[in-house]
């Protein structure tokens, strides 16, 4: 092997590709501004969770109880059980193998959230 040729195939060695900066689990960060929903927290100041800034990771189905999981763009995940509420009014319902209904109690409607990260609202489900 030369010394030209051996610098060349260094040179090769040393041009790696830079891993990508957003987690690949996460999926895009196309998390977009929504209704906002303020749930109990246990200090004196309560914590906003905005349901749009999460998606739709996991369900899981059992004849004694069901969970779905969010996770949002900081990787912070949150479990919920069936009729379990996220916060004032807005209680998961129903799921099935692709998406998870949420209640609004207030408004009378359904958030219906996929493993697109789409979120829709209806009157009825």
């Amino acid at each position: 092997m030369t010394m030209s040729s051996q610098l060349l195939a260094d040179d090769n060695k040393s041009k790696e590709e830079p891993l990508p900066l957003n987690d690949p689990f996460v999926g895009d960060s196309s998390f977009s501004g929504g209704v906002k929903v303020i749930s109990d927290g246990t200090s004196t100041e309560q914590k906003r969770i905005d349901l749009f800034d999460y998606k739709l990771v996991g369900i899981i189905r059992s004849n004694q109880t069901s969970f779905i999981s969010l996770i949002n763009q900081d990787g912070e995940n949150i479990t919920l059980e069936m009729n379990e509420t996220l916060n004032d009014g807005v209680k998961l319902v129903d799921m099935n193998q692709k998406e998870a209904i949420f209640l609004v109690e207030e408004s009378d409607s359904y958030l219906i959230m996929n493993f697109k990260n789409e979120i829709k609202e209806t009157s009825e489900y």
